[in-house]
Formats: structure tokens, C-alpha cells, sequence
């Protein structure tokens, strides 16, 4: 069972761990891909933020071509004058707009009206070493067709934009010695007749630098691909031309222009902005590197991307991959060794629950086994074995040998249940001391219980055990119970253990070898009473209910009641006094006795401290042989010499005196302080005149049962007679109990008793009653109230 619990604690584990790494697993996945779609947001808003950048930049230069469109509609509809003013007016006003366009290198204003005076105005302004230049754009009447044929290229150009811009590839312009963009838009009459083209260059390079300005990441690269797919990039100023170079023929080879339309969008608006298109992303790679390109339409026409490579964006996930990692190692790490501790700890509850179960001497299942088993089965019997004389065993022997026998004797019970057919289907178990308990699965009745035990006698009694190469005799008791009893009720679990504990006892009391429980005998009920007084007995210490009733004594010498026996009383819940019949036995089971006896000294001593009475208590041997009770007596005596003048201790003879060192010491240290002694219920023990030569003794109290019939029984008058007559030659007080009646009272007087007790006398009251209980005539007696007033 242990192993069994331990392999499903592993499973167990094992399951948990591996979940643990699966949760952690997709929990990591979830949070890449969340990481991952946060990081392609970023970079797509940056890449938007430049693009939108690129189209200021755009619409700056479409604005400037516009405004020089404006100013060539202007001269066109002004011209008046020969042709060589209206030209300089040209030149000029063209060298003027370009100045105030910075970053363009060239300025165009080409008129393409059919009659010659107006061609011939066509002019071309551009930037050389710091320095405007203008020159004619075409000779006049060289070729009618000219403004026909620009206007038909302007028409044919790759990508219009908004409001009639059009935008030329990057090509070579030799007057500007570089590579260029030209923007072309027509310029219309007043009744919007296209009459000729205003167009503004722009130096490749610096939309390259303009380009070059993007950075998302260190190894980011920027692209813008013009309408025949010709590529300014960022990577036209990188160290490693060839890698750069392979780069931009890869997104070249790409053909983004195609694929615009191919794509689906992840989105028509980032950022908040409308979109010229849609921001598409497309995997690249190079150079076995995987890249990400992330590229929109801008409004001149021309794709603007931007390359980053794939291990630069899942670089934000790998602080998360390499913290998962420490987590998943360090909660593995913990939960092993927490599972390590747990299956430590089982493991070790597990050897205690089997200790818990299991006898350490005999390894067989112990009584908390038992009462687990009895509570799962209904019926059953139980033969509780018990070894005669083990205490002798133990004394001589030693301890060793105790468990020596009882070991080999539940060796030989164990090997009989095995082998015995009709014992085969019962257990052996261990019971505290010198116990062992067969369990029976079935309820027998008392004739089969009764060849049981038989049995089990003649087996135990043929064992031969020996120690130290000398043979043990060796005999058991049996108490026997069946939880299906004659009158049909049911004992249940703890309830037939106890019924077998019973019957043992009976059984050893009898000196018998076994018992078999017969609740008829209400031995159960008998216990049960016993635990109900016992409760009721220490709330009474607890609540203050033992207290103190005074017997008076009469002085038949003196005619005085001047002596009262102390007597124990519990009252009731109600204050009814309870008679000490009903609870000192089972104060003295319980050793509760010592407590009352305490109780009753001290408010005993409180009682008598403020008066002259003579008081008697009695003590019990046990009290006298309680060391913290005589030693508590003795102090409260010692600091009260009148009290302890007139205290008398009735030692309780019915009893028997086994110890008589003890005895006598507890009598020489209070005779020493002043005290007397007294032997209670003289007449009724045994070596009743050895106790009075052997404990000093002051007052013999002749015992009940010789004076109530002393008026009618000769013996009991003659054996009474010769107590006094022995007292006195000792010079012992002599004091008849239970005198109950007038022709008692007259006897005793005529025996020259000392004193005499009893219902006729006075009943035990709280109060100290100094009047007599009966108005009768008593010569020569004289109440002690009377002679103090």
C-alpha cells in the first residue's frame, strides 16, 4: 500500500510537471505572438510616420511646381511686347521661383502652343556650382509637334497623382550632372486649355538622404522604388557595398509594384491617417537572414519601405523566452524539491499511520487497527487474552523477557490462525500491556465461544516458552463478547471491545479462565453509573459542593455535647445534601478521595478555629500514606496549637493498615503537636488489637454493627463489653456509634461507655447542634450551652 501511494504521488507529480511545462509553453507562445503583433504595430506606426513624412516632402514639391505652374499661366496671359522682352521677363521670373525653392535643381516652364511666338518662351532654369542659369528649353519653330509630344508623355506617365502632378522615373539630366525626379504639371488658359507643361527636378540624392533618415532598428534598412521599379535606398550609403547592393536586387526582384494589388492589407488606416494604400508586409530574405519589409503606395506613385530583419523584431521577445526559461527551471526546480519534501513526508506519515496500526514488539495490528475494523463490520466476536502473573514475569525476569513471552506467545497464536481451519478467517491483533485480542468476522453464539475458549486455554496452556534456559509457565484469561447478544441487541465497535474488557475482568476477579460478556449482569450499566458520579463528583469539587455535617457526640460522664464527628456531604444541583455512600467509592476509583479529604480539612479547621468544640476527622490509609496531603495537614496544624488540641483524626480501622511506618510517622508528628487518634469502626476488620498496640491510640470507636443490637444480642453486648473492658485497662476512650434508640443509649451507659453518637443523639446537620434530638429525661447530664451561660 505504501509503494502503491508513493507511484501515484510520482504519477501525480510527473502529471503536474508536465502540464506545468505545457501551460508555460502555450502561455509563452500567446505571449510571443501578442509580443510579436505589438512589435509589427510599432514598426508599421514608425514606417507610417516616415512615410508620412515622405509625402510632405511630395507635397512640398508638388506645391512648388503648382505655384510655378501659376506663374507661367501669369506670363503666358501677360505677354505683350517683342519677343526678346517677353523671353527676359521669363528668364527672369523662373530664375526668381527657383531661388525660392531650395531644394529643387531645376525649373521648367515649356509652352506648347501651336504658333511659334508662344513655343518660343519655353524656358529652363537650373542650379550649377552656386549659381542660376536659364537657357531656352527648345528652339523656336524647329518642331511644331514638340508641345504635343510632352503633353502626350505627361499623359503617359507611370502613376498621376492627385490634382494633374505627374512623376517621372529617376533618370540622368546632364546639365545638372545627377540622377533625377522631375514633377510635371499642365498649365491652362482661362477656358482651361492645356497650353504647356510647368516642371520642377529633384535631385535623386537627397530623397535618398531624405530616405536614409529612417531607423527603426540597427540593421534597418529604407527603400523608395520608382515607377520602373529603380530603387533609392538607404543601403546606397552602406560600408558593405556588396551586401547592400544583393539587398536592394533582392526588392528589386521583389517586383512590390505587382504585388500591391496581389497582397491583402492588414489595414486601410494606421495612426489615425488615411492611407494612400495600405501598409503590406511581405517575408524577404537574404543572405539566408530573414527579413520583414514593411512597404506602402506614397502620393507620388513610388513604394516606400523599409527592411528589418526578423531576428532584430523578435529580439524584444528574447528577455521573455529567456525569463520564461528561468521561471520554468526555477518552478521545476522548486517543485521538485517540494515534491521531494511531500513524498519525504508522506513517506514518513505513511510509517506512521502503519505505527499508528501496528505493534512495534509484535508487528501485528494494534487496538487503534481493531476499532477501525469493528467499525467496518457489523457483527463479530472478540476474545481479549490476557497473561496471568505478567507483572510476576516482569519483576523477576525483567522486562526483557515480558516482551520476550508475550512475543513468542503471538508468534504461536498467529501460527494456530494460520493453520487452524476454523480459525483461518481471524485476526490477531496487540493490545496495550500484557494483551492480545483474536477478532472473530462473524457473531457465534455462547456455546461456540465457549469451545473457543476452551481451545485457546488447552493451546496457550501446552506452549513451552523458556528464557535464558528456564521454562515460563504460562496461563491466560479470556473475555469473551459477541456483538449479537440473546436478546437481540447489537454491541457496535468500541462497544463490544468494551464488553470483552468487561468479561476479562470478570473472568480474573473469578480467578476463572474465561468470561463470556452476559449483559444481564448490567456490569455495563454498573459503569456507566460509575462515569455519571464521577462527572457529577468533580463539578461538586469544582463548584464549591462538598462541604462539611456535624454528628454531635454526647459525653455520657458529663451529660455534654461538646464533640462533633466531621462527615463529607455533596449537595445536589438543588443543594440536597447527597450521602457519602453514593460517591466516596467512586472518589477512591477515580483518586478524587485525596481532593475531598483536602476540602474537608480546610473548611473543617475554619469551622472550629473561633470555638472550644472537640472535632473529629476521618482519614483514610491512603490519605495517611499521601505525602502532599499529610504534609499540608501538618503545616495548617502547626500555626493553630488550641486547634490542634481538640482535633481527633479517626483512622478508618475497616480498611486494613498494610503500611504501618507511614502510618505511625503521620501519628507521632500530630500527636507531637497536640492531636489524638481515633480507630474508626472498631470490631469489623482483622489484628484489630495489633493497631491499637502498634499505633498509640487514643479512642476506640466501636463499630455500628455491635451496637445496634446490643440491646437484643448477647453476643454483640459481650463482645461489646470486652471492648471496653480492654480500652480501659489501656486507658483508651471509648465511643458507641449508631446509638439510635433510648434502650441502645441505656445499655451503652450501663457498659460505662465514654460517649456515644447517633440518630438519637443528633443527625449530621451543617450546623453545629448543641440540643438533643429527642426530649428525654438523662440523669446527671448537663448541656455544655448551658454552663457558659
Amino acid at each position: 500500500m505504501k509503494r502503491l501511494i508513493l507511484l501515484v504521488l510520482i504519477a501525480l507529480i510527473g502529471v503536474f510537471l508536465v502540464g506545468m511545462l505545457v501551460m508555460s509553453s502555450l502561455n509563452l507562445d500567446f505571449s510571443q505572438q501578442a509580443m510579436a503583433e505589438l512589435r509589427q504595430r510599432q514598426i508599421t506606426d514608425i514606417v507610417q510616420a516616415n512615410l508620412n513624412r515622405i509625402n510632405g516632402h511630395h507635397q512640398l514639391m508638388e506645391q512648388n511646381t503648382a505655384g510655378l505652374a501659376n506663374l507661367g499661366e501669369q506670363l503666358y496671359r501677360s505677354r505683350q511686347g517683342d519677343n526678346d522682352a517677353i523671353r527676359s521677363r521669363v528668364h527672369a521670373s523662373l530664375e526668381n521661383a527657383l531661388r525660392r525653392m531650395p531644394q529643387a535643381y531645376g525649373a521648367e516652364l515649356r509652352f506648347g502652343l501651336p504658333e511659334q511666338a508662344a513655343g518660343a518662351l519655353s524656358t529652363y532654369a537650373y542650379r550649377y556650382g552656386g549659381m542660376i542659369r536659364t537657357q531656352s528649353a527648345v528652339a523656336p519653330a524647329q518642331d511644331p509637334d514638340a508641345l504635343g509630344r510632352t503633353l502626350n508623355e505627361a499623359a503617359s506617365a507611370t502613376s498621376p497623382a492627385s490634382q494633374g502632378f505627374f512623376w517621372t522615373p529617376a533618370y540622368y539630366k546632364e546639365l545638372i550632372d545627377n540622377v533625377v525626379i522631375s514633377l510635371t504639371t499642365p498649365m491652362r488658359d482661362a477656358s482651361g486649355e492645356v497650353i504647356g507643361l510647368a516642371s520642377t527636378d529633384w535631385r535623386a540624392d537627397e530623397i535618398i538622404n531624405l530616405v536614409s533618415g529612417v531607423k527603426v532598428t540597427p540593421n534597418t534598412f529604407a527603400f523608395l522604388l520608382d515607377g520602373e521599379n529603380r530603387n533609392l535606398s538607404s543601403l546606397a550609403n552602406a560600408d558593405d557595398i556588396v551586401a547592400a547592393q544583393r539587398k536592394i536586387d533582392a526588392i528589386i526582384g521583389s517586383r512590390l509594384h505587382d504585388r500591391l494589388q496581389e497582397l491583402q492589407p492588414q489595414s486601410a488606416v494606421i495612426s489615425g491617417r488615411m492611407l494612400v494604400a495600405p501598409m503590406q508586409t511581405l517575408p524577404l530574405t537574404v543572405d539566408n537572414e530573414p527579413h520583414l519589409l514593411f512597404f506602402s503606395l506614397t502620393q507620388a506613385g513610388m513604394i516606400f519601405g523599409v527592411g528589418v530583419p526578423r531576428a532584430e523584431i523578435d529580439a524584444v521577445l528574447l528577455p521573455m523566452r529567456e525569463s520564461n526559461l528561468k521561471i520554468v527551471a526555477l518552478v521545476s526546480a522548486v517543485t521538485l524539491a517540494l515534491a521531494l519534501l511531500i513524498m519525504l513526508i508522506v513517506a514518513r506519515i505513511l510509517d506512521r499511520v502503519q505505527t499508528l496500526y501496528t505493534d512495534g514488539l509484535t508487528r501485528l495490528p494494534n487496538r487503534e487497527k481493531l476499532l477501525v475494523e469493528l467499525d467496518r463490520c457489523k457483527t463479530a466476536s472478540l476474545l481479549l487474552i490476557n497473561i496471568d502473573a505478567f507483572k510476576e514475569i516482569n519483576d523477576f525476569y525483567g522486562h526483557h523477557c515480558g516482551d520476550h513471552v508475550i512475543s513468542e506467545l503471538a508468534t504461536a497464536l498467529q501460527d494456530m490462525l494460520s493453520q487452524e481451519r476454523n480459525w483461518a478467517a481471524c485476526r490477531l491483533y496487540r493490545m496495550p500491556g500484557d494483551e492480545l485480542a483474536i477478532w472473530l468476522p462473524v457473531a457465534e453464539n455462547a456455546a461456540q465461544l465457549e469451545k473457543r475458549a476452551e481451545a485457546l486455554l488447552r493451546f496457550v496452556g501446552a506452549l513451552s516458552i523458556s528464557w535464558q534456559n528456564q521454562s515460563i509457565p504460562l496461563n491466560v484469561s479470556l473475555g469473551v463478547a459477541t456483538s449479537l447478544q440473546e436478546d437481540g441487541s447489537q454491541l457496535a465497535d468500541e462497544q463490544l471491545l468494551m464488553s470483552a474488557s468487561i468479561a476479562l475482568q470478570s473472568a480474573r476477579l473469578a480467578r476463572v479462565g474465561y468470561c463470556i460478556y452476559d449483559p444481564a449482569q448490567r456490569t455495563r450499566e454498573a459503569y456507566e453509573q460509575n462515569l455519571i458520579w464521577a462527572n457529577r463528583l468533580r463539578r461538586a469539587l469544582d463548584e464549591g459542593r462538598i462541604v462539611p455535617y456535624f454528628q454531635p457526640i454526647l459525653d455520657l460522664r458529663t451529660g455534654r455535647i461538646e464533640k462533633f464527628e466531621c462527615l463529607a456531604r455533596m449537595l445536589d444541583e438543588n443543594g440536597e445534601p447527597i450521602s457519602p455512600a453514593d460517591f466516596i467509592g467512586v472518589a477512591k476509583k477515580i483518586r478524587l478521595y485525596r481532593y475531598i479529604t483536602r476540602t474537608m480539612v480546610t473548611q473543617c479547621f475554619s469551622r472550629f478555629a473561633d470555638n472550644d468544640y472537640t472535632f473529629s476527622l476521618n482519614l483514610s490509609c491512603e490519605d495517611l500514606l499521601d505525602p502532599d496531603l499529610t504534609n499540608f495537614i501538618v503545616d495548617r496544624l502547626k500555626g493553630s496549637p488550641s486547634l490542634a488540641a481538640r482535633l481527633i483524626f479517626e483512622i478508618l480501622e475497616s480498611e486494613g493498615i498494610e503500611n504501618y511506618a507511614e502510618v505511625r510517622r503521620f501519628i507521632d508528628r500530630v500527636k507531637a503537636l497536640g492531636c489524638r487518634i481515633a480507630i474508626d469502626d472498631f470490631g469489623t476488620g482483622y489484628s484489630n488489637f495489633q493497631h491499637l498496640l502498634r499505633l498509640n491510640v487514643d479512642v476506640i470507636k466501636i463499630d455500628g454493627s455491635l451496637i445496634e443490637h446490643i440491646d437484643t444480642d448477647p453476643i454483640a453486648l459481650n463482645v461489646t463489653r470486652g471492648i471496653q473492658q480492654f480500652a480501659t485497662g489501656l486507658g483508651m476512650r471509648t465511643v458507641a456509634e449508631f446509638v439510635h434508640s433510648k434502650a441502645i443509649l441505656e445499655a451503652v451507659r450501663l457498659l460505662n461507655i465514654d460517649d456515644v453518637q447517633g440518630y438519637y443523639i443528633g443527625k449530621p446537620s451543617p450546623r453545629l447542634v448543641t440540643e438533643p434530638e429527642h426530649d428525654r429525661p438523662l440523669p446527671h447530664v448537663t448541656l455544655l450551652s448551658s454552663v457558659r451561660k
